[in-house]
């Protein structure tokens, strides 16, 4: 029978593709750590959310669930490095989304002004694929404002609560959408400039390659078909093989 404390124990095949969270950088993250190399680069200093911002909005999405589990959606990054400690881990679709590698990144984070990356947001779409992590209430304030410096950074992201079915069961989570109001949500890339930034773009997380092909790896381990980032994955390695070539 399963250790029902394990929170690997409806998934063992994760334990050990999803990083410890205390050995995460982002366990450790401040969103000034990025300002001095993000101003160099030519953005202002107003580039990014201050920190009172960041903890006012997490105080204010979250208000209604201070003392309870939470559920977050994971559907590209966090679902290897969550960054946040957790109780429990479930496959999931999270209903009228879909992954779109939109958010285009300049700030340092997986590429630059000189070699802008790309990155994946959710977007409205038939359905997507991923993970939902429980965090326990205990951890509530300490987990999630670790998790809202990481994805409330800058403009890019609404907060939102997702419809996510799981096979234990549906619930409710916390995830991060496309804002169409963000400069850095480009949502009329075509798919050649998809393949350009993933092929090219690289910062102090990585390179933008790196991010896809990881992303893809995690969906085949948890046997998820996903023929849009398999084949964005293909386009993007071929880009950079002409360009190496």
């Amino acid at each position: 029978m399963a250790d029902p404390d394990d929170p690997f124990r409806h998934h063992p095949g994760l334990r050990g593709r999803i990083a410890d969270p205390e050995t995460s950088f982002w366990r450790r993250f401040r969103p000034e750590d990025f300002d001095a190399p993000v101003m160099a680069w030519g953005a202002g200093a107003d580039w990014r959310f201050t920190d009172a911002q960041i903890e006012a909005t997490r105080l204010a999405f979250l208000a209604d669930h201070a003392g309870r589990d939470l559920w977050v959606f994971a559907y590209g990054s966090l679902m290897w490095d969550p960054g946040f400690h957790f109780a429990e881990v479930r496959r999931g679709r999270a209903q009228g989304y879909a992954r779109s590698f939109c958010l285009r990144d300049d700030l340092g984070g997986r590429g630059t002004p000189d070699a802008p990356g790309l990155m994946a947001a959710l977007d409205a779409g038939p359905g997507c694929e991923g993970l939902v992590f429980r965090l326990r209430a205990a951890q509530f304030d300490t987990e999630t404002a670790i998790l809202w410096r990481r994805e409330m950074i800058a403009p890019a992201y609404l907060a939102v609560m997702v419809a996510v079915d799981t096979a234990q069961g549906p619930v409710r989570a916390l995830s991060f959408a496309a804002d169409h109001a963000a400069p850095m949500i480009r949502a009329d890339l075509t798919r050649n400039e998809q393949a350009r930034l993933l092929a090219t773009g690289q910062g102090v997380l990585g390179t933008s390659l790196h991010y896809i092909e990881t992303l893809v790896a995690q969906l085949d381990a948890l046997g998820i078909n996903d023929p849009e980032m398999a084949g964005l994955l293909a386009d993007a390695q071929a880009e950079a093989a002409r360009r190496s070539a």
